[in-house]
């Protein structure tokens, strides 16, 4: 027979156990970032991203003038550029690495930033759900052991 401690526990390591999962499943399904930014004038937008190979990439800058630094791993695409009133970029990565993207406004209206980035996820966050995935597990089998046989002195 459980004990109320015992369902506590293993109700607790229940919940951490799907919270975890469910978490690092979304992670792992999603990695395209829609940006939607507003840049207001004379201030700057930066994107820095980890890419694999063959990931596609879509930014669109619509505004009076601006400014675009861009650099892409190898011999992608490289912008050093001013730009009037629309652009859009619309890129593949040749190489796996990073790639950096800073806007600068520098019209006198704000600057629309809309598109699609596809970034690699970071292995960390993988490792942090499968630590909250084991310690829910954890907490569950401890829970069952002391329903099963209650040691002496609890």
């Amino acid at each position: 027979m459980l004990t109320k401690k015992s369902v506590a526990g293993i109700g607790i390591g229940l919940v951490a156990v799907i919270l975890g999962t469910f978490f690092m499943l979304q992670s792992i399904m999603t990695n395209v970032h829609d940006v939607t930014d507003v840049v207001d004038v004379g201030k700057n937008d930066v994107f820095q991203f980890d890419a694999e190979k063959h990931y596609h990439e879509l930014l669109n800058v619509t505004g009076s003038s601006f400014h675009i630094h861009m650099k892409t791993p190898s011999t992608g695409l490289q912008i050093d550029k001013d730009f009037q009133k629309e652009i859009s970029l619309d890129w593949y990565s040749l190489d796996n690495g990073q790639h950096f993207i800073n806007i600068t406004n520098t019209g006198d209206s704000v600057l629309h930033v809309t598109g699609k980035l596809e970034a690699v996820t970071n292995p960390l966050i993988f490792t942090s759900h499968l630590l909250v995935i084991s310690s829910g597990i954890l907490i569950i089998g401890i829970s069952a052991v002391f329903s099963i046989r209650k040691p002496k002195g609890f």
